[in-house]
């Protein structure tokens, strides 16, 4: 991506890529498209693919692969043990990461599951920077409890502070003073704090936080998956960073780390994951749970051919010109919302716009899952498929107690590499519409809520008819536009 200047005075992200392949997209009327969140119980992961107009659900698995890596996948060695394309994969890793042991899984969260049954020792504290859905629910299950020790900045939804998923430091000296450093299984940094926006931390903040965990013999485990964009962030707003290759920024984040593991359905433009560790006793005892889990270590339950395309796609993770897009794109949905009055997260962070559901739908009690009725309205009004982050992708205490998110976010992920911007600028027209029409839209409850990360799979009902009074708003105003 390149920022140029135009002639007509405007401004906006320029592609440095060329498209090849294309994918036929289908955009329904609206009211197939109630029909379909109807039947997907008003939780967009449960919409049909063939029903979606633009997929902005995720940047999981769904990024666009370059022609370098598509070309390596044919290179790939199917053999079960000692494969030559895990040994290219390992390398690479070792070359970048400067970490002699690895790990394959088959995406973030069996990496999380390694760690966790490993590392946590039962009604110990696990410190981090924000949670995410998956790493919350194995540190639970295996008898750990997170705590939250984001920096205040990070819970301000709008603001220009630059990296508010930095981690509050003192908090972290407090806790080991309160607690003693034995109470503390381990820390995790996530690059790119998801639920709170995809918002950055600062190598000067990683460093601050590793020389603590140095200090006390806590391990720091660092979540690299969306490495890329906190890279980007790092290069472009960080001063000391502004001279440093994106080689020499990853390299001294991993080496402030203990360990490194990461989804490959995001870093790395491919479908994986796996663990980078420093110290050959952490290796050894974290391995046997890879044949027990994944698959042999040499694959790690990875197909040979998206190893090949992960270890280019890892290459492609230190070109600024590769990785750039993401933000770019963001940053230019972010200020067109904002620009219109639509309530956005800000700074614009990594892997998409973020919308504040709060502050959108100020009507609708938290109670009644505002971020996942807009996520439906959305859908509705353009047949683009958002995430809901909030209450909804929280679940409730034992004793039946929901705690109430810090925000109620719909991400709309920009995949690197895939959208156009007449795309995005649609997807911005149709918010825009349905924000100035915002008083139509009501609440959700649960017709079916599992215990376990219940926004996966559950089904909710709208708790007045407000979806057909906002298709009747649409064709009064686009007629027979789709």
């Amino acid at each position: 991506m390149a920022q140029v200047k135009f002639f007509s005075g405007q401004q906006f992200p320029l592609e440095m890529h060329k498209v090849r392949i294309i994918q036929k997209l289908n955009l329904l009327p609206i009211e197939e498209r109630l029909e379909a969140i109807q039947g997907a119980g008003y939780n967009t992961f449960l919409l049909q693919n063939q029903d979606v107009f633009l997929d902005m659900l995720t940047d999981s698995g769904v990024n666009a692969m370059s022609q370098e890596q598509q070309a390596a996948m044919f290179r790939a060695d199917d053999a079960y043990a000692g494969s030559a394309t895990y040994t290219r994969l390992h390398n690479k890793l070792v070359e970048i990461f400067g970490m002699e042991y690895f790990l394959p899984a088959h995406q973030g969260r069996a990496a999380e599951n390694i760690l966790s049954r490993s590392l946590i020792r039962p009604d110990t504290f696990i410190p981090m920077n924000y949670h995410f859905t998956t790493t919350k629910q194995h540190i639970v299950v295996n008898g750990g409890t997170v705590l939250e020790l984001i920096a205040p900045e990070g819970l301000e939804v709008e603001s220009e502070h630059p990296f508010k998923g930095n981690f509050d430091v003192p908090a972290l000296r407090q806790l080991i003073a309160d607690e003693g450093a034995e109470k503390i299984s381990f820390v995790r940094m996530e690059a790119g704090t998801n639920l709170i926006g995809g918002q950055p931390f600062s190598l000067d903040n990683l460093e601050e936080v590793s020389a603590v965990c140095r200090e006390h013999g806590i391990p720091l485990v660092l979540d690299a998956s969306l490495l890329a964009d906190n890279l980007y962030f790092m290069k472009v707003r960080e001063e000391r960073c502004r001279d440093m290759s994106i080689a020499e920024i990853t390299r001294a984040m991993a080496d402030a780390s203990d360990i490194v593991y990461f989804s490959a359905r995001k870093l790395g433009f491919g479908r994986g994951g796996g663990i980078c560790i420093r110290e050959e006793s952490l290796y050894k005892q974290m391995r046997g749970l890879v044949p027990m889990f994944e698959g042999f270590l040499t694959y790690g339950g990875m197909s040979v051919r998206e190893m090949e395309a992960i270890t280019v796609g890892l290459d492609e993770t230190l070109d600024f010109d590769m990785i750039n897009q993401g933000p770019q794109f963001i940053e230019y949905m972010v200020r067109e919302l904002a620009k219109r009055g639509v309530p956005v997260i800000t700074p614009p962070g990594g892997l998409g716009a973020h919308v504040n559901a709060m502050k959108f739908l100020e009507h609708v009690p938290q109670q009644q899952y505002p971020a996942g009725a807009l996520a439906s309205a959305i859908f509705l009004a353009s047949g683009v498929r958002g995430m809901e982050r909030g209450t909804m992708s929280e679940q409730r205490d034992p004793d039946g107690v929901e705690p109430l998110a810090d925000m109620e976010l719909v991400r709309l992920a920009l995949p690197r590499r895939v959208f156009t911007l007449s795309q995005v600028n649609y997807a911005v027209d149709r918010i825009d519409w349905l924000y100035q029409r915002r008083d139509l839209i009501g609440g959700m409850r649960w017709v079916e809520e599992p215990e376990i990360l219940r926004f996966f799979y559950g089904r909710l009902e709208p708790v007045t008819d407000w979806p057909t009074r906002l298709m009747e708003e649409f064709r009064k105003d686009f007629g027979d536009s789709l």
